[in-house]
């Protein structure tokens, strides 16, 4: 998901943390309203305003009864540096194009969230040279807006960067501790297993801070998930992990958990109906979870043709579905209840006659005859193979198996 850079000085640095209540009642008094329940900004899906073809706000609350947006990305500038930039080429300090789709989400009672980090791009905790510079430029952002909630998302590459993953978990707590009622989320990637050994290191460096966001969210997608059952099996194992770092019981586990998913095709050809999302927000709630979230409203129409031929899109789902359907689920979420709509057109499969095997996954060992599915292709390994990715050449492991 996201992308941005440029350095102020340590002094600076610290003296924009250090002046992070006062920058938010500022940016409350400057237009931002009173915030709104913290199970909305739980709730809120994401939103690129100024990528993917970004959707109408105020079409989907109208149609959903939605209140809570999480817009995406900041990142470090592509040029380097530590001073926040929308997508790395958007500066902040100018910005006139995401200020206005907030304004109008307010306008109708709304608010939102602005997630931080992501997958692709450059971010603060890279180029930042410490916690609190950090920091100070997330402050910025802060102010800038008058938010009332704020989403670190912790991926590839920078959580394999352990000075990035310091700085950003440094600067979480102190937006935490100079921001009072700051709703904090900490995403990062889920595994099977719960999360990976990138994640479980994360966790190790809040608990050495002793950091504690409302929640820490996992993303069961993109990593050889097939529908919920496997999502749900990933929470219930991450919940363990949560325990067991922390000291936790289950439930303040539970209560500290969040769930990040993806409506549709996801990145690496996995499927997420409308059932998915109904199962996983059952379980979430029995729970008592704490975020229930999904990448993205972008995506969150119809394609055309409804399984867009096999492909993944950042601005449609690649299932059938009418308009915000997946949108109806974080609603539900926040203890609200959507508006009525017409029936769910019937899932059409993508290929009837060739479905997808289980996602190639870089890490695994496969053997000859073991299948997989790769950018929209099922292929069968000729012999063993470690972190080839399937491309069809003649001379490597994988056969073609065609489209799925």
């Amino acid at each position: 998901m996201g992308r941005l850079r440029a350095c102020l000085g340590a002094a600076a640095a610290v003296g924009l943390a250090a002046a992070g209540t006062t920058a938010l009642a500022a940016g409350s008094a400057s237009g931002a309203p009173s915030a709104l329940d913290n199970r909305w900004y739980a709730a809120a899906p994401y939103l690129m305003p100024e990528d993917n073809d970004p959707p109408d706000a105020a079409a989907i609350m109208d149609a959903t009864g939605l209140k809570a947006f999480q817009l995406a990305f900041i990142l470090a500038p592509n040029g380097g540096g530590c001073t926040p930039t929308w997508g790395g080429t958007s500066s902040l300090s100018s910005d006139t194009a995401v200020q206005s789709v907030i304004n109008t989400i307010r306008s109708k009672g709304g608010d939102v969230s602005v997630s931080i980090g992501g997958y692709g791009g450059t971010k603060l905790g890279q180029t930042c040279s410490d916690a609190a510079s950090t920091a100070a430029a997330y402050q910025q952002v802060i102010t800038k807006y008058g938010l009332h909630a704020i989403d670190f998302d912790l991926e590839e590459p920078e959580y394999e960067n352990t000075a990035a993953i310091k700085n950003e978990i440094g600067a979480a707590k102190i937006l935490q501790q100079n921001n009072p009622g700051l709703y904090v989320s900490v995403t990062t990637p889920g595994t099977a297993d719960g999360t990976g050994w990138f994640g479980k290191q994360m966790l190790l460096e809040a608990k050495s801070q002793g950091f504690t966001p409302n929640n820490f969210s996992i993303m069961p997608f993109d990593g050889g998930f097939n529908g919920a059952t496997s999502q749900t099996d990933a929470l219930t194992k991450f919940n363990g992990i949560l325990q067991s770092t922390f000291g936790w019981n289950e439930a303040t586990a539970y209560a500290h958990e969040g769930f990040s998913g993806m409506n549709g095709r996801s990145d690496a050809g996995e499927y997420f109906s409308q059932a998915d999302f109904q199962t996983v927000l059952d379980f979430a709630t029995s729970h008592h979870m704490d975020r229930f979230t999904f990448w993205s409203l972008n995506r969150d129409r119809q394609c055309s043709p409804a399984d867009n031929g096999g492909r993944t899109s950042g601005s449609c789902s690649s299932v059938a579905q009418s308009a915000w359907e997946f949108a109806k689920f974080s609603v539900k979420f926040a203890g609200a209840t959507p508006p009525g709509s017409t029936p769910t057109p019937t899932p059409t499969p993508p290929n009837p006659g060739n479905s997808c095997k289980g996602a190639w996954s870089s890490s695994a060992v496969y053997v000859s005859g073991d299948e997989v599915s790769y950018n929209g292709h099922n292929w069968k390994a000729k012999w063993w193979a470690q972190n080839e990715t399937p491309n069809g050449s003649d001379w490597g492991p994988w056969q073609d198996e065609g489209s799925c």
